[in-house]
């Protein structure tokens, strides 16, 4: 059976980092006032709070591959490449058709290239071609995977498109649960990703996030069937990135569960005493990475599960 978690983790260093009108229209995460006031210090800020947060994690045992945004073209969003690629155990490499097309430019040929040197890169599944018909399906932001039961679960939205995720699940042999998720204002979440994280025996979701009852039970019937204690946060608790998680290996095998400090302060006592018992929860500050780009510290990983050579 395949692992749920890695300790290999591909990072993108930003080098023009900066709110991004483009995406703001579907992400109610990007904080427009907060973008205005940070105008002249985004970057510097970002590059800060990136260069932490790879620091801990490797000094922890993370084998984090960093790779440098280029300042041309502009790609405000790069530090999320979750959204533009996944690697998989079966040496498949999958790409994504993204909404905005300043994120488009974020694919880049020369990443999957180099990491072909080290890892075993069977076959390349792109699926940007969407993109030309307007439906999109924005990596494991859209996709929330149980990669032990090749289970993709996707919350949809306009960034997440029921056909291209059909498509997904036909190359890749994986099922796909879809539901409906919105925010506290009732307005569609924009990537599953931020409602829920799963790990090898546990799931944090806001399963409140989820309207419709039926769609509700059937997800949480779904977790529980496949062997996940069912962790649940509020609208409150979402809206702070609590979903965001992302569970990691160090390489001497020891779990990790990863997030940003806003996420992890807005845990209860009690929640954080069940996630102590699955992994040691590490935290950093990423409040201007969030409050600019919408996107918390799941985002910005992207795991590496290609064999290697």
């Amino acid at each position: 059976m395949q692992s749920q978690t890695t300790s290999r983790i591909l990072m993108i260093r930003p080098v023009q980092f900066g709110f991004n009108q483009q995406t703001a229209e579907s992400n109610a995460f990007q904080n427009a006032e907060l973008a205005e006031e940070t105008k002249e210090t985004a970057q510097e800020v970002a590059l800060r709070e990136f260069d932490d947060m790879v620091r801990h994690l490797t000094a922890a045992g993370v084998d984090v591959m960093v790779y440098d945004d280029t300042a041309d073209p502009h790609t405000p969003d790069s530090v999320f490449p979750n959204n533009w690629v996944s690697f998989h155990f079966s040496g498949k490499v999958i790409l994504y058709p993204m909404q905005a097309e300043n994120r488009r430019a974020e694919r880049r040929q020369d990443i999957i290239d180099d990491l072909a040197t080290r890892f075993i890169v069977g076959s390349v599944v792109d699926l940007s071609a969407y993109e030309k018909e307007g439906k999109f399906l924005e990596g494991t932001g859209s996709l929330v995977l149980d990669r032990m039961n090749r289970v993709a679960f996707a919350c949809l939205s306009p960034r997440t498109d029921a056909e291209v995720l059909a498509a997904f699940a036909e190359k890749t042999g994986y099922r796909a649960v879809a539901f409906h998720a919105v925010d506290a204002g009732g307005k569609p979440v924009y990537h599953t990703n931020v409602v829920m994280c799963i790990g090898d025996t546990f799931a944090v979701i806001c399963l409140q996030a989820i309207p419709d009852i039926d769609e509700r039970l059937a997800v949480r019937q779904e977790l529980e069937t496949l062997g996940k204690r069912v962790v649940e946060i509020t609208p409150e608790q979402m809206a702070s990135f609590a979903g965001n998680m992302l569970l990691v290996n160090t390489q001497k095998g020891q779990k990790l569960l990863v997030m940003s400090d806003q996420a992890y302060k807005s845990l209860t006592d009690k929640q954080i005493d069940v996630l102590d018992d699955y992994a040691r929860i590490m935290h950093f500050d990423l409040s201007m990475i969030e409050g600019n780009g919408g996107g918390s510290a799941r985002c910005m990983m992207c795991e590496v599960h290609l064999p290697l050579k």
